[in-house]
């Protein structure tokens, strides 16, 4: 079923590329909620602080819960409220926003000691902001709602920045009515909302989709600039020659600046793509797909943190390129 989305809501992309989206239609019945909710956000790192701020802004009565104690004092500093663990957070919430990194640490937050499930109220909705393999979306979701709640499997894409300005890419999907209970939350988090589904898994495959293809700019745009090194290029001319021809990307257009400044602070760390393009991996197997140049993608990152990089930013490929060919990159000593 093909509609537009709910909101103009989508990947970042440049503005010339028109894109053809896909959605489920809204229910009408989905604005039935109050303007005005409880929001437990569990996650406050550099997404989740602003994902929460967003909410908070928006009007919402907002609860930051993370494992680190500073992060909820200053949630609490600025404004919100906070809980020392996901089941004191979820206690009365209407939607539960969790934002976390992977599937195992989602499920601890939903089931674990201390988990939201504990207390959250019937009828209430948990947000799953993870990238996971969509049957464990799947699992979680009907674990959930057969306690009476709802799950809605909605991953994130737009950065820290987009976050904390209320204009994320979600894509998700669910039931009709966990759609309509997390309205209020998706619209003051989202800029573009794509509503793929009636049911958990798709928002998390859409989302491994996207990934493949990030993890693989990454990964050739970093092989690129190495490269042009070795030859003795000016790789800042090479940035802006590329930048204005055919072998641009997304992801070499915004990576690349931090190989230009020697600036591998992470935005997104080299063990995101390990993780993610290591799900592909398992998605594709299971499916007998071959996948053989996110495979390869896969294996730069798996050589990246090997060397001592995996927390930094994932634009550090490069920087494992240089070290291997023994290529001098601005910032190298």
């Amino acid at each position: 079923m093909a509609a537009r989305p709910s909101r103009d809501i989508g990947f970042a992309e440049p503005p010339q590329r028109r894109t053809i989206r896909e959605t489920f239609a809204r229910v009408s019945c989905m604005s039935s909620t109050s303007p005005n909710q409880r929001i437990a956000v569990v996650g406050l790192g550099s997404m989740g602080y602003g994902m929460a701020s967003s909410l908070k802004r928006a009007g919402h009565t907002v609860t930051g819960c993370d494992v680190s104690a500073d992060a909820v004092a200053r949630f609490v500093n600025d404004g919100g409220a906070g809980a020392r663990t996901p089941a004191e957070a979820a206690r009365e919430a209407d939607i539960v926003v969790s934002v976390v990194v992977n599937a195992a640490q989602t499920e601890a937050i939903l089931f674990g000691k201390d988990g939201a499930a504990e207390t959250m109220p019937n009828d209430s909705v948990f947000v799953s902001s993870a990238t996971m393999d969509p049957d464990v979306a799947r699992r979680l979701a009907k674990q959930l709602e057969e306690s009476g709640r709802h799950y809605l499997d909605a991953p994130i894409s737009g950065g820290a920045q987009r976050a904390a300005q209320g204009e994320l890419t979600i894509l998700a999907s669910g039931s009709p009515a966990a759609f309509a209970k997390a309205r209020p939350a998706l619209d003051a988090m989202a800029a573009k909302l794509y509503e793929l589904g009636d049911a958990a898994g798709q928002g998390a495959a859409f989302k491994m989709i996207n990934q493949l293809l990030a993890g693989v700019h990454i990964a050739a745009a970093s092989e690129a600039m190495a490269f042009a090194a070795k030859q003795g290029l000016d790789i800042r001319k090479v940035y802006e020659v590329i930048t204005a021809s055919a072998g641009n990307s997304w992801m070499f257009e915004n990576r690349m600046p931090h190989v230009l400044d020697g600036d591998y602070t992470p935005r997104s760390a080299v063990e995101i793509f390990v993780k993610d393009l290591g799900i592909i991996q398992d998605m594709a197997r299971t499916a007998r797909f071959p996948v053989p140049v996110s495979a390869a993608a896969l294996q730069m990152f798996l050589m990246t943190s090997a060397a001592g990089m995996g927390r930094d930013d994932d634009a550090s490929v490069a920087r494992m390129y240089a070290q291997v060919t023994g290529v001098k990159l601005p910032g190298d000593k």
